[in-house]
């Protein structure tokens, strides 16, 4: 007797969805706060089910913060932090008011960017259910913790080329912080003036 064999779904094969944990998050039925990363930038979208295909109600790159005063790296946990600010805060905007967390086949690492992303989408305003002792510190996510790393690595090596990009834009590492603090209220300022203009 010949034996049946079955092909799986092709993204199922090519290990891109999930599909078990992507019918838990359907059935929830709020919207899906999709949080991806790569090495040096941040995309979050809201999305919701469709037959045709999942519809994007409202997006975030972290490509954006430089229109807001940030001018360090995308891809650090301060960026993400900030880049969830802008996510919740576009999604207020939309009149999104609740979302479940979506990271996809991403590992769930306690106290890393996708939970710094996810502690800026609460910021902004958008309710996700979820444990705050995930999230990183508050230093880490105004990025202290990357001025303190300067000091020691350059205390070493002066030439060291880890900063490269920040001793080209000429920004002192230990005033990040303030930098952030400054994007975050001039992206909820911006967006928010919007929406009472509605």
């Amino acid at each position: 007797m010949k034996r049946s064999y079955t092909v799986g779904m092709r993204r199922k094969r090519e290990g891109k969805t999930n599909y078990k944990k992507r019918l838990k998050l359907l059935k929830c039925v709020l919207p899906r706060l999709v949080v991806r990363k790569s090495l040096n930038n941040m995309q979050l979208q809201i999305a919701v089910f469709e037959e045709k295909g999942d519809k994007i109600l409202a997006a975030a790159h972290s490509r954006e913060l430089e229109q807001f005063g940030w001018h360090a790296n995308n891809g650090n946990v301060a960026a993400a932090y900030l880049a969830g600010v802008l996510m919740g805060a576009k999604a207020v905007q939309q009149g999104i008011k609740e979302a479940v967390l979506d990271i996809g086949l991403q590992k769930s690492v306690r106290g890393s960017r996708i939970y710094a992303a996810l502690k800026g989408c609460i910021d902004g305003g958008l309710k996700v259910p979820v444990n705050p002792e995930i999230f990183p510190s508050e230093d880490r996510i105004k990025g202290a913790h990357i001025g303190k790393f300067a000091q020691e690595m350059l205390s070493k090596d002066s030439s060291s080329y880890h900063f490269a990009l920040y001793k080209k834009k000429n920004i002192d590492m230990k005033s990040l912080p303030q930098m952030a603090e400054e994007t975050k209220k001039k992206i909820l300022g911006a967006t928010h003036g919007r929406t009472k203009a509605k």
